[in-house]
Order: structure tokens, then C-alpha cells, then sequence
């Protein structure tokens, strides 16, 4: 490994823990980092002397909801990088499958007709630690990618990989426009519903972040295991196969992967752009295409990108909060543009 990828490495590794600091200090009622530094080591060495409300905040208001973003930002890149290598196609994103909107069309659901899980698996219609909004989204995710992968078999016009593109945009569309349908008749609900669609991590606690690591931690998991039969995808299916790689299983496996932490990601936090994309981009200059970099660099590049992201969001207009996704897309589509811009200026390759 070449020092310039090493020192990407580092950069990404150091990313995340960096971001997330930084986002305890952000808020309503910013946190001087002495101040923070010392709040979460009084959880640790109880001996400490620090303000009771600054533990209070950084532990019971923050620190969980920052780690929750960088969970599902994380889930968000490493699905990027996936299908970014899938499709050998750099605009691929975790949503091209249609995941978005069929998690969109489940909390649409979920909330339009006041749904509630039964009273003996939680309280106030909640599963444990999700509500019945989030677990209705995670299903709509889930079964709108399966929906995708199946049209995508039958589809004999074109190769698969194309047909998965297709159908996911197909797919998505159908979906959107029954989602725009259900909010139409149940309009009383739109700013729920509007504010969901959006994004956001209002709220969350440390149940919410037990809920979310299972899909991410598998997410994580399966993509790393996709690393070599990226790099062969990336020869050609043909190329690929040559070289002894199962491509259908291959597929079937990256589809499964960028599917499952989409959906995650998708109930914990909304619908939240950009940073599925921007990941993998960003990660490929510091450390190269390999995927076996390439796929913890984008996972650690998304997670810092969404804790900032989420911090900026509470903090830039307080007492209100925005939506992430609003952050998100004002400052991860001029940037995205500037890389996309960057390769035929200075002639170097992402």
C-alpha cells in the first residue's frame, strides 16, 4: 500500500471519531470540548468533577443520537460503494433499487391510517425499541427491493445488471405514486408525513440505536465479504466469470447487502440523500478503488458526513430543528457537483 493510501486510511479511520466529538459540542446549548471531554469521562471515572446538566446533555440528548446517525450513514455508504461496484456506475446510490420508496410507501402507511403494533409486543404501537412507523418502513424497503430483484430475473430484453436499474426505477416510480395517492386522501397527516420523507434523527435514544446496529453491523459485514468479487465485477461479468466468480450469486449477495443497510438506515432516520453517493466518491480519491479499502472508508466517510450533518441540522437555525435530508442535499449536491467537476479539470482520474 502506497503512503497516499495509507495516509487516506487514516484520514477516513480518524474521520468518525473527530465528527462525532465535535457534534457533542454542537446544539441548542453548545458544549465548550473541555466541557465535553470532561462529561464523558464522568460517566467512566464518576469522580469528576463536571456540570450534572452537561452529562445530562451529552449523554442522554446527544451522544446516542449522533452515534445513531453515524450508524445509518455508515450503512448508507458502504451500500453505495456496493452498488457503485455492482453496476460499475458511479451515480448508483443506495435508493436505485427502489428501497426509498418503498420504505416511504410503509411509513406512509403506517402513519396515514394510524397504525400501532399490539399493545403485548410495546407500548404506544412500538416493537420493542421501534415504533410501528419504523418497523413499516424497514418492511416497504425490504419488499420493494425483493419486488426489484424479481422483475430483474424475468427481464430477458437485457442483461441483469441493467434490468435491476431499470426495474428499481420503475419500481420506485410505481411507489412514489402510491404514496402520493395515500397522502392525497389522508392530507391531515402531511406534515408527519412531510417531515419523515425528509429525514431526521429528532428524538432518538439509545433504544433507537440498539434497533439500528443489527442491519448495519450485517450490512458492514456482507460488503466487506463482497470485496474481491467487486474488484473481479469490475473487469466485466464476463471477465469475472472467466476468473472462477459466481456472478449471479455475487449479485444476488451485493443486492441482499446495499438492500438490507438502505432499509436500515431508511427507518432509522427518513429519507436522507446524498450521502449513499457522496461516500464511496470521496473514499475512492483518499484511498483508491480497491473495495477492500474502499468499502470501511465509504462506511466511515458516510457516518462522519451524516453526524455532521445531523448536528448542523439541530444547531444552524436553533431552537428549530431541520431536517437532515434538507442538510444533506444543500451541501452534498454542490459537492458532489465539484467532484464530479474535479476529474476534467485537473485530468486525474476519481
Amino acid at each position: 500500500m502506497t503512503p497516499r493510501r495509507i495516509l487516506g486510511m487514516a484520514v477516513a479511520a480518524l474521520a468518525v471519531p473527530t465528527v462525532l466529538f465535535g457534534t457533542l459540542c454542537l446544539g441548542g446549548s453548545p458544549l465548550p470540548p473541555a466541557e465535553v471531554a470532561r462529561a464523558l469521562a464522568a460517566r467512566v471515572f464518576p469522580g469528576i468533577a463536571v456540570d450534572p446538566v452537561a452529562v445530562s446533555i451529552v449523554w442522554e440528548l446527544r451522544l446516542a443520537r449522533s452515534l445513531l446517525a453515524a450508524v445509518a450513514g455508515a450503512a448508507l455508504g458502504a451500500s453505495g460503494a456496493v452498488l457503485q461496484g455492482l453496476f460499475r456506475n458511479p451515480l448508483a446510490d443506495p435508493y436505485s433499487l427502489g428501497v426509498s420508496s418503498g420504505a416511504s410507501l410503509g411509513a406512509v402507511i403506517a402513519i396515514s391510517l394510524g397504525i400501532g403494533l399490539p399493545g403485548a409486543l410495546g407500548a404506544a404501537g412500538s416493537f420493542g425499541a421501534l415504533g410501528a412507523v419504523e418497523v413499516f418502513a424497514f418492511i416497504g424497503a425490504i419488499l420493494s427491493a425483493v419486488v426489484v430483484y424479481a422483475v430483474a430475473r424475468v427481464a430477458k430484453a437485457m442483461g441483469p445488471t441493467a434490468a435491476l436499474l431499470l426495474a428499481g426505477t420503475a419500481v420506485g416510480a410505481l411507489v412514489s405514486a402510491v404514496v402520493s395517492l395515500i397522502v392525497s386522501l389522508h392530507d391531515q397527516d402531511l406534515h408527519e408525513v412531510f417531515f419523515w420523507l425528509l429525514g431526521g434523527f429528532g428524538g432518538k435514544g439509545w433504544t433507537d440505536l440498539a434497533a439500528a446496529l443489527p442491519a448495519a453491523i450485517a450490512c458492514l459485514a456482507l460488503a466487506f465479504v463482497l470485496a474481491r468479487p467487486l474488484d473481479l465485477l469490475g473487469a466485466g461479468e464476463e471477465a469475472a466469470a472467466s476468473l472462477g466468480l459466481d456472478v449471479r450469486q455475487a449479485r444476488r449477495l451485493a443486492v441482499a447487502t446495499s438492500s438490507l443497510g438502505a432499509a436500515g438506515a431508511v427507518a432509522a432516520g427518513g429519507i436522507i440523500g446524498f450521502i449513499g453517493l457522496l461516500g464511496p466518491h470521496i473514499a475512492r480519491l483518499l484511498v483508491g478503488p480497491g473495495h477492500r479499502r474502499l468499502v470501511p472508508a465509504s462506511a466511515a466517510i458516510g457516518a462522519a458526513l451524516l453526524a455532521a450533518a445531523d448536528a448542523l441540522a439541530r444547531s444552524i437555525a436553533s431552537p428549530l430543528e431541520l431536517p437532515v435530508g434538507i442538510v444533506t442535499a444543500i451541501i452534498g449536491a454542490p459537492l458532489f457537483l465539484w467532484l464530479l467537476a474535479r476529474p476534467a479539470r485537473t485530468g486525474a482520474g476519481a
